[in-house]
């Protein structure tokens, strides 16, 4: 665990990297602030309590999350001369990504089942969707990764190291696996069974949820067919979007593609930087719900500012007063 690990794929502190710093610092700075204002969004308006919200909070946690795992170690060996990493952090930011990446997968899952409860069973809703129900679904969408994450990561663990270099901006489970000398077969093998259980699985799911949703919308009227599309678009495009990240993540990672460096630099990140803020502002412009609800809440705290402030100044008109 004290061994440490040597990045190659930065180079030297020059133009390249430095930029690649400040689009890194700007896009993170930017992913904690949007998902930050969604949380307590969330958390002051009580009519957004309800269970697609919920999953939508849950949604920004892990986001952030995924960022804060990558991006400021990403900055740190950007700027540095040293483009290193202990073998424990190492295994530490691998275990935080997969997390990032299968829960992400899960909670946009149980977002799709939420919407598919909503369109396809409106009169059940309130039954199946209850407060206890949300919390069991919650628990194993943590709970089951978590655990099944943790046997991957210890897996990879215990393999005898013999290389001390990684070809990559951040460590994953695949770039520790190729600093062992020996073959990973039982690992190999689980982490096929983990891609089958959290991608294909919950993949296959939304697609026929949407399938459903499709075709109670066909026999619907054109005003529930329309809110039946404004409803599940938010969640379509960032569905489609972590999907289509995590297959280029993939892609990357398992096959050696002759890539320009600017490229390379890209693939490595946009796992980590384009899904978690993009997310947050998907559903803060497509959902109207939480664009009205921010725009109250400024409105209120704007108001409550002004009426301090001239609560204020007649307090110190007053004292004036008072002492001539």
């Amino acid at each position: 665990m004290n061994i440490t690990l040597i990045f190659t794929s930065y180079g030297p502190p020059g133009a390249l990297n430095y930029g690649v710093f400040m689009i890194s610092l700007v896009v993170y700075l930017t992913t904690v602030f949007a998902n930050v204002t969604l949380m307590l969004v969330i958390c002051l308006d009580t009519s957004l309590h309800k269970p697609m919200y919920i999953f939508l909070f849950n949604l920004a946690i892990n986001g952030l999350i995924g960022s804060s795992a990558v991006l400021p170690k990403i900055m740190e060996n950007l700027i540095d001369d040293m483009k290193d990493i202990m073998y424990a952090d190492c295994i530490l930011q691998v275990f935080l990504i997969n997390v990032y990446g299968t829960c992400a997968y899960a909670i946009l899952t149980l977002m799709a089942y939420d919407r598919y409860v909503s369109i396809c069973k409106p009169l059940q809703y309130h039954n199946i969707m209850t407060p206890a129900k949300i919390r069991l679904l919650l628990f194993i969408v943590y709970c089951l990764p978590i655990c099944s994450l943790a046997v991957q990561v210890y897996l990879t663990s215990r393999l005898p190291i013999c290389r001390y270099k990684i070809n990559k901006l951040f460590c994953d489970n695949l770039a520790v696996v190729n600093l062992s000398c020996v073959k990973n077969s039982w690992g190999d093998l689980y982490g096929i069974c983990l891609v089958l259980v959290f991608v294909v699985l919950p993949l296959i799911f939304v697609i026929l949820s949407y399938v459903r949703i499709l075709f109670v919308s066909l026999n619907a009227s054109v005003s529930a067919r329309k809110k039946a599309l404004k409803t599940c678009t938010p969640h379509l495009i960032t569905f489609i979007n972590f999907s289509l990240a995590s297959l280029f993540s993939v892609i990357y990672n398992r096959f050696n593609i002759s890539l320009s460096k600017e490229v390379n630099v890209f693939m490595s990140i946009h796992f980590i930087l384009i899904p978690p803020l993009l997310h947050p502002l998907i559903y803060g412009i497509r959902t109207k719900e939480i664009s009205n609800s921010l725009t109250r809440i400024l409105q209120r705290k704007i108001l409550a500012l002004g009426f301090n402030l001239k609560t204020e100044k007649r307090c110190n008109d007053a004292l004036f007063i008072s002492t001539k």
